[in-house]
C-alpha cells in the first residue's frame, strides 16, 4: 500500500461537494430502458451523464478540485491541465466559474469537436505530442514556465465531484477498460504499475499508457474486478444505446455496457448500473459506427 495514499473522501464531503455540482446544473436521470432489460436479462439502470453542461461526467470534477483550491490561494494566475476533451471541457468550465485563464493541451489527432467544445469554452487549446502522457507532460512543463496551475487527471477533491452520482448507486464495483488501452486493467491483476500502448481507436477516453500510482491502489482496494473491452464490442454498444435508448454516446461512455454485454450471464437476472459517461464523439465516427457496427438481436 502507498504510505502517501490520501484517505477517499467522506459521506459527508460528498454532499457538499453535490450542493456545488448541482448550483450548475439539475441532478442526472437514471433511467431503465425496457429494450436494455430485455437485451440484458437484467434489470439496468443507466445513470445519463451524458446529461451533463459538458455532455459528460465530468462537469462535476473541476468545478469542486478549483472551488478548493480558490478557498486556499488567492495568487492562481491561470489552469492548465491535459486531455483527450472532457477532462478539459471541465476545466474551460471551472475557469468561467472562477473567471481565470484556462490553457489546455491535447495530443495530435484529437477529436475536434471535442477540441472546438473547448475552445468554445474560452479555453487556450494547444496540440502536442501524440498521446495523452506527452500532452500531460508538456502540459507541466507549461504550468512550470508560465506559473500556471496544474489541474491533474486524479485528486481527491476530483474524486468528490465523481462520487456526487456514485452516492446514489451503493453496489459492487467492477472496473472497465480498453484491451487498446490495458494498462488499469494490467496493473490492477499484477498488483504494480504497468506501462501499456494504446492502439484503441474509439475510446479515446480511456486512452491512458501510464496509470498514476494513487487511483490504482484506491481501485485495488475498493473495485471488485476488471474488465477488458475490445473496439468492436465498443462500438457495437454504442450502436445498441442508439436503437435501444436513442442516446448518442462516445467510445468510452458506452464502455460499461459493453462490459454488461460481455458478463451477460453473470448479471441475468440481477440489477445493474451502468454509468454512460459521456456522449461527446464526432458525428463522422458516430455515423460511421452506425453504419457499420455488428448487428446483435435482443
Amino acid at each position: 500500500m502507498l504510505e502517501t495514499l490520501t484517505l477517499l473522501p467522506t459521506l459527508e464531503e460528498i454532499h457538499e461537494a453535490q450542493k456545488l455540482v448541482y448550483s450548475l446544473m439539475q441532478p442526472t436521470p437514471q433511467i431503465s430502458w425496457p429494450l436494455l432489460n430485455q437485451r440484458l436479462e437484467a434489470e439496468a439502470w443507466i445513470k445519463h451523464e451524458n446529461h451533463t453542461p459538458i455532455s459528460a461526467f465530468k462537469a462535476r470534477t473541476a468545478i469542486v478540485y478549483a472551488a478548493e483550491l480558490f478557498k486556499h490561494s488567492s495568487g492562481v494566475k491561470g489552469l492548465i491541465t491535459a486531455t483527450r476533451g472532457n477532462h478539459g471541457q471541465s476545466v474551460a468550465l471551472a475557469g468561467q466559474r472562477f473567471n481565470v485563464p484556462v490553457t489546455i493541451v491535447v495530443p495530435h489527432g484529437n477529436s475536434s469537436e471535442k477540441n472546438a467544445a473547448m475552445r468554445g469554452q474560452g479555453a487556450n487549446l494547444i496540440e502536442f505530442g501524440n498521446d495523452f502522457q506527452a500532452a500531460r507532460e508538456h502540459a507541466q512543463k507549461l504550468a512550470k514556465e508560465q506559473n500556471l496551475h496544474f489541474i491533474p487527471p486524479y485528486h481527491r477533491d476530483i474524486v468528490k465531484g465523481v462520487a456526487s452520482y456514485w452516492v446514489e448507486l451503493k453496489t459492487k464495483i467492477v472496473g472497465v477498460v480498453s484491451d487498446g488501452a490495458p494498462a488499469y486493467g494490467l496493473s490492477f491483476a499484477a498488483g504494480r504499475k504497468i506501462e501499456a500502448p494504446v492502439t484503441t481507436s474509439i475510446a479515446d477516453g480511456m486512452a491512458c499508457r501510464l496509470p498514476d500510482d494513487e487511483p490504482l491502489e484506491i481501485m485495488r482496494q475498493n473495485v471488485d474486478h476488471v474488465l477488458m473491452v475490445s473496439d468492436d464490442e465498443i462500438r457495437r454498444a454504442m450502436k445498441i444505446y442508439f436503437t435501444d435508448t436513442h442516446n448518442a454516446v462516445e467510445g468510452a461512455g458506452a464502455a460499461s455496457l459493453a462490459a454488461a454485454l460481455k458478463e451477460k450471464a453473470a448479471l441475468k437476472g440481477n440489477k445493474v448500473g451502468l454509468i454512460l459517461t459521456g456522449g461527446n464523439v464526432d458525428h463522422e465516427i458516430f455515423a460511421r459506427v452506425l453504419q457499420e457496427a455488428p448487428e446483435s438481436s435482443h
